[in-house]
């Protein structure tokens, strides 16, 4: 067995030169090996429209941070990183913590587990549990901003952030198009579509030209940080040199992804005084495991509730008046399309939730092969309605709904079984073995489901509970409490949504 260690291949990781222009901002990132020899490339951020001031310390400390996330995937592969630019201790704080909670997510999840982009003896890590697994000494200097300074008091000074306005962060996939559609009905909703480098950005592309054409609030910042990850798979010993023919539906090494797309909306919040920063995560992204007797997340911090009330409490201490929060975390991935496609049909043809969809006659469309074209399919036909309308054909829906009686989809076990149930029960897919050793009743699956761990009202602002469980109720076959491990229907009632937000006990 290798040890942690000899993952610790480079020298030095700087992410120094930050420049701050109207429209843009930018860092270099260089990589010096243990030899002295030095490789750079450049991060960027750029916008449509002026958000930054070089002279204004509160618009330089946003930017360092925002250039900052990507290093954060790396804290076990260098002997030193540096932060080159204007970050006050609530920053430097954050951006440790951060760096060891994914230095400890990447090692369980990338190299305690299996990962074909991995070389040999690098597949063969030994588990070691330890203090800390960042192996990096984190260091702050500021080269060119000394003459600004942070200010707390400036913020907290700033006028009020808005609670009836949400920032989405939106992407073409059912869960921004659901809070989008959701939002819009009691509240001003801004879609930030982060246009990053790639094909990544393909899932994106019908649903930002319907947005557009149709919701002013639209904005779609640029970003060059899938060039950045793949720069850096490269420079790895470890990362087979063929990685990018690799098809998998995980990344070689990243697993602090969310994060680098959620600080290049705050710009657009701060602007607009955004009270709401709302990310479409739903009930299973929320989970704990342990490995060997190393705790971690099971590569989905940055899509837990951990991760959005660690960003609401990091607001908080920065002055900011801002929540963040998913309005899904009660809901499965079936009662979400369930809610999309029932309400807002005309939201959910533009749902492109496939990997490696394609350019057909200036319109993007699914590969219909993917594992998660297969669920797509597969959920939508369980609640009756047709997958064509979202881009699949004929032969892909034939072929996906055949797959499923010999493949299952990535869900937790329930949610398998019951989507299994649905299809099996109405003579949607073939009845055989495999099928029905899946197939089995989960009612909870499209009820909206609270527990201590994944989903609490708590974890909801006040000012959003009432008129959102007012729609979700409609579509929903009630409520679900988890107690003694089994689920327990209830009515909520007015003392539920008068719970406190988590930040009023803890903050």
């Amino acid at each position: 067995m290798t040890s942690i260690r000899s993952l610790v291949h480079f020298s030095k990781l700087s992410v120094h030169q930050i420049e701050v222009a109207p429209t843009r901002v930018k860092a270099n990132y260089t990589i010096l090996s243990n030899e002295g020899h030095s490789i750079t490339n450049e991060l960027i951020y750029s916008y449509d429209t002026v958000y930054f001031d070089k002279n204004n310390a509160e618009d330089v400390n946003l930017a360092s941070m925002m250039l900052a996330q990507v290093a954060l995937n790396y804290g076990l592969f260098f002997k030193s990183i540096e932060f080159d630019g204007l970050y006050d201790e609530v920053d430097r704080r954050f951006l440790k913590d951060m760096m060891e909670n994914t230095s400890r997510e990447i090692l369980v999840n990338k190299f305690l587990c299996k990962n074909e982009f991995l070389k040999p003896p690098f597949d063969a890590i030994k588990a070691e549990k330890r203090k800390q697994y960042t192996a990096a000494t984190i260091n702050f200097i500021n080269t060119n901003y000394n003459h600004l300074k942070t200010d707390k008091k400036s913020s907290e000074t700033q006028a009020p952030m808005h609670l009836d306005q949400y920032a989405i962060l939106s992407s073409g996939g059912k869960d921004s198009l659901l809070t989008y559609g959701i939002i819009r009905e009691f509240g001003e909703a801004h879609p930030v579509f982060i246009n990053e480098s790639g094909r990544h950005w393909f899932t994106a592309v019908n649903a930002h030209k319907y947005f557009q054409a149709t919701e002013p609030n639209t904005v779609k910042p640029w970003c060059n940080s899938d060039r950045i990850f793949n720069w850096m798979a490269r420079q790895m010993p470890f990362i087979k040199e063929n990685f990018q023919n690799i098809r998998a539906d995980i990344y070689p090494i990243r697993l602090w992804t969310v994060a680098v797309f959620l600080f290049g909306s705050l710009p657009v919040v701060r602007k607009r005084a955004i009270g709401n920063i709302l990310i479409g995560d739903e009930y299973d992204t929320t989970v704990k495991g342990n490995h060997e007797g190393i705790t971690h997340y099971n590569a989905l911090y940055d899509q837990s509730k951990y991760f959005d009330n660690a960003m609401t409490r990091y607001y908080k201490r920065k002055g900011w008046g801002v929540f963040q929060y998913s309005i899904l975390r009660s809901l499965s991935e079936l009662l979400i399309l369930k809610v999309l496609v029932k309400r807002y049909p005309e939201l959910q043809k533009h749902q492109v939730s496939c990997h490696a969809a394609h350019v057909e006659d200036g319109i993007m469309r699914p590969c219909g092969n993917c594992e998660k074209c297969r669920r797509i399919v597969g959920m939508l036909t369980a609640l009756n309605e047709d997958p064509k309308r979202c881009g699949y054909t004929d032969a892909q829906i034939e072929k996906c709904l055949k797959a499923l009686t010999e493949h299952s989809v990535k869900q937790l076990g329930s949610d398998v079984a019951h989507l299994y149930y649905l299809l099996v029960q109405q003579n949607l897919i073939e009845k055989n073995e495999y099928t029905l050793k899946l197939a089995k009743e989960h009612p909870e699956i499209l009820k909206l489901r609270f527990d201590n761990e994944r989903s609490t009202l708590s974890d909801l602002p006040m000012h959003i509970r009432e008129p959102l469980l007012k729609i979700l109720t409609h579509y929903s076959d009630g409520c679900a409490r988890l107690q003694d491990r089994k689920w327990h229907t209830f009515v909520l009632g007015n003392e539920d949504l008068k719970t406190a937000h988590f930040l009023s006990k803890k903050e």
